[in-house]
């Protein structure tokens, strides 16, 4: 049966059995927060233009401002736009009829990033309070399949992530927060580990995700990883600070973080053609003056959206209408991607690419 199943959403997909097992690894990346509505519009006029927002209009209407949508996704998000919407597929532009929602009804971080690791919503999840997560992950379900024991890890630029993840009881190791590097390190791991204890954070939990992207790729070359998980913070924090300016420098950032991520894969001979890249949000944001926050009574939070590319994957570009997706898929995804259908103790989910 599980066979069959797997076998029907190759072949729906236009996917061969042979292409899908060509998947060997798996990149789960989330970034914090950020809009649809700059994903696939770019920079948005009304807030670019409102002073209590964007302090320095004049440099962000150079770098990111275009009369045409399509050029203002590009000069924000280029590596999206020039790679992932030619070779993967991105899902979620709302004004196409592409939609994606989360499931859960806090609509904030720690429901939406359980949502989005163990593949459905907890309601008992009502705060992002350090709980380690009585929910296991697809991270720790994969970590206890023989296969992937010992080659699964997780990086983020928020220190609620061990606690989400479960890090003790999942055996996951999760680098958060401010946390250093650990092990037998290479020189750069103990250069960022000096630089990240010299470099103060705007905020208490959250720290800059250039450390957490580097911590990240220096493991990935010296312990050679499997299933990645990697959670960019800035977008939210920045929006929760009001602050449009560094919001979208922040995402324009990422998307090159994402752009190193792939091309270091694809050079890679261990890496290279067998790696996946699974990318997504773990809520949306209001819109005008509600763009700041995001919530159940924040209307327009729900709306997430999708990106994903590599071998397994048809490259359909930008979606079009189609089925519903949600974010409690995301975990069926990445098992399925690795030829494997992931269950836990609520329910079997199903892959967005079925």
């Amino acid at each position: 049966m599980r066979f069959k199943t797997i076998l029907l959403a190759l072949l729906f997909l236009g996917v061969s059995q042979a292409q899908a097992q060509e998947v060997e690894n798996v990149f789960l990346i989330t970034l914090d927060g950020l809009r649809w509505e700059e994903m696939f519009s770019g920079a948005d006029k009304w807030l670019m233009d409102n002073p209590a927002y964007t302090s320095g209009k004049e440099e962000i209407a150079a770098k990111y401002w275009f009369d045409d949508p399509r050029e203002r996704r590009e000069a924000l998000m280029p590596f999206f736009w020039s790679t992932i919407a030619t070779e993967g597929q991105l899902i979620g532009n709302r004004l196409l009829g592409s939609k994606a929602n989360v499931t859960n009804k806090e609509i904030f971080s720690y429901p939406g990033y359980n949502e989005i690791l163990t593949g459905f919503a907890d309601s008992t999840i009502t705060s992002n309070d350090k709980i380690p997560n009585r929910n296991t992950t697809v991270l720790e379900w994969l970590n206890n399949q023989d296969e992937f024991k010992g080659k699964v890890a997780a990086f983020g630029s928020w220190d609620v992530f061990p606690f989400i993840i479960n890090e003790d009881r999942s055996g996951v190791p999760v680098n958060a927060g401010f946390e250093s590097a650990t092990g037998e390190l290479s020189p750069k791991e103990e250069w960022v580990n000096q630089i990240q204890s010299q470099t103060p954070s705007p905020w208490g939990s959250v720290r800059l995700d250039v450390f957490t992207h580097h911590f990240a790729l220096e493991y990935l070359k010296r312990k050679r990883p499997r299933v990645v998980y990697i959670s960019y913070g800035e977008t939210d924090d920045f929006a929760h600070d009001h602050d449009y300016d560094h919001y979208l420098k922040a995402a324009h950032r990422t998307d090159a973080f994402i752009s190193d991520l792939w091309n270091w894969v694809q050079s890679d001979a261990d890496y290279k053609n067998k790696t996946a890249f699974v990318i997504t949000t773990d809520h949306g944001r209001g819109d005008k003056d509600r763009w700041i926050g995001h919530g159940l009574d924040w209307i327009g939070s729900e709306n997430i959206w999708m990106a994903l590319m590599g071998p397994g994957i048809e490259p359909l570009g930008e979606i079009a209408g189609g089925a519903p997706r949600f974010q409690n898929q995301i975990a069926s995804t990445v098992a399925h991607l690795l030829g494997l259908t992931y269950s836990n103790r609520v329910a079997v989910g199903e892959s967005v690419l079925k």
